[in-house]
Parts: C-alpha cells; sequence; structure tokens
C-alpha cells in the first residue's frame, strides 16, 4: 500500500470520526469520494488496486451486512456505506487484515460501552429487571455509538500490522 494513501486515509479518518462523534451522521459525499479515489488510485498504483470480481468482495460484503444491520437499527446507514467505501482503498492481500481488525476493535469498544453502561446504570438495570420493564432497559442499552472512531483504531492497528508492506 502506498504510504501516501495509508496517510490520506488516516486524515481522512480523523476528520470523519471527528464529524461522527459531533453529529452521529457521516455524509455520502465521503463515500462517493472514496468511490471516485479508488478508480484513480486504479491508474497509479496498478500493481495493488485493480477492477475485478476480488476487489469488490469485502465492500459488498460489508456494504450487504451493513445494510441489514441498518435494517436491526444497530448501525448506521453512512457508516456502512462509508466503510464499504473504505474497503476499495485497501489492497486485497489486505484486505482481510483490515476486517480482523476491525472486528477486533469492534468487539473490543463494544464490550467497554456495554460494560460501561451496566456499570453507570447498575441500579436502575436491577430495578428495571425486578420491576419486569424490559422497555427501560432496552433504552440503556438501545443506544448506537459512533462507529468511525472505530474505524480510525482498528486502521491504526491495521498499519502496524503491514508496515512492511506500506511503502513510498
Amino acid at each position: 500500500m502506498p504510504v501516501s494513501v495509508y496517510v490520506f486515509i488516516f486524515i481522512q479518518l480523523l476528520y470523519v470520526s471527528y464529524i461522527d462523534i459531533q453529529s452521529r451522521k457521516i455524509a455520502n459525499v465521503w463515500s462517493i469520494g472514496n468511490i471516485f479515489l479508488f478508480l484513480v488510485l486504479v491508474f497509479f498504483f496498478p500493481n495493488n488496486y485493480i477492477i475485478g470480481i476480488e476487489t469488490l468482495l469485502y465492500p459488498l460484503g460489508i456494504f450487504l451486512a451493513g445494510f441489514l444491520l441498518f435494517i436491526l437499527k444497530i448501525m448506521g446507514g453512512g457508516d456502512s456505506k462509508y466503510l464499504a467505501s473504505l474497503f476499495l482503498l485497501i489492497p486485497v492481500a489486505h484486505q482481510d487484515q483490515a476486517l480482523v481488525s476491525l472486528s477486533v476493535v469492534t468487539v473490543i469498544v463494544g464490550l467497554s460501552v456495554f460494560i460501561t453502561n451496566i456499570l453507570k446504570n447498575l441500579e436502575f438495570i436491577i430495578q428495571a429487571f425486578k420491576e419486569g420493564n424490559v422497555v427501560q432497559i432496552k433504552k440503556i442499552f438501545g443506544k448506537k455509538f459512533a462507529f468511525a472512531p472505530v474505524i480510525l483504531i482498528s486502521w491504526i492497528f491495521l498499519g502496524w500490522k503491514i508496515k512492511k508492506h506500506i511503502f513510498f
């Protein structure tokens, strides 16, 4: 992966994470921009970026999984579209490592948020269980968190794992 692409995505993720934390929305312009950038990278780095079915497998899988998570109100639509377009910018050779990094960070952050919610609301949860008030419990755990910062952290871990393959 070209270092310029890695750094560009890192800076983009910093900005998108900030926006996601502030507004809980990721505009479509980021996904469209990533698709355009992918087409540019195909011409400048043809050894790393190709237009082919193998390039589209992870992005399409992420898009479909994200759509399902959106329907279930677990993940925002912008998050899934952005993540799918971001995977176009990751060379095929590293997409599996990127998915593993993202999965590990998502589990760690998700569990941290889950445990924090339990600890902050323990008395309320106990009372709701005693009363059989499942709706109140669902309100505590039904909150979404900004996902772009999770992607940013996984991007840093990915960079560490593939540092030998990032070139100038």
